[in-house]
């Protein structure tokens, strides 16, 4: 897939740090098609990693309900267990999108908009494989431990996926755009 050829005469300016998506070389700009392409390539990456976790902690949930403890499960974690596995599915859908999306709109010269429908869904797929993650452990914790501490524990958990994956990348990304003012 090829973008926009009206694009691909422009030449962009100098990527500043933290001013949206870097990786451009400072001493030579990208053209609007070497952006678009560097950026479809970092995608791809971006979902080998998160489609292998998802795949694997969605074939363990699957597996649960087939096991003999299952059916001692209490109606609050059968219900946590049927949320999880939707949120499972639901992540695989949105994370394995950008390829679907690839292999259906190859060659019709949409690669800028398969590339910023794809970040759409990598975004939407993290934040479900979070709460996937997040339901999962609640299911094991309320299992293993006393409900509140099973809980806080979950909590905690959630709050360093929202350090790792969300303040840390905004602190950076401000630390930046203050530098570059």
């Amino acid at each position: 897939m090829t973008d926009h050829p009206e694009r691909e005469t422009r030449r962009a300016e100098p990527h500043a740090p933290g001013a949206g998506d870097d990786g451009a070389d400072r001493d030579h700009p990208e053209s609007p098609h070497e952006r678009v392409n560097r950026r479809w390539n970092e995608i791809l990456q971006e979902t080998r990693v998160a489609q292998t976790g998802v795949q694997i902690l969605f074939g363990f949930l699957l597996s649960v309900a087939f096991t003999p403890l299952f059916r001692e499960l209490d109606p609050f974690d059968r219900g946590l267990y049927v949320v999880t596995v939707v949120l499972g599915a639901s992540s695989t859908a949105a994370l394995i999108a950008p390829v679907a999306m690839h292999r259906f709109l190859s060659g019709l010269r949409m690669k800028h908009e398969v590339v910023e429908a794809a970040g759409r869904f990598m975004a939407c797929g993290m934040v479900m494989l979070a709460l996937t993650i997040g339901c999962t452990l609640m299911l094991i914790l309320d299992v293993v431990l006393p409900g509140a501490a099973a809980a806080a524990l979950v909590g905690t958990v959630m709050f360093w996926f929202a350090v790792c994956w969300v303040l840390i990348p905004v602190r950076i990304r401000f630390k930046a755009g203050r530098r570059n003012n």
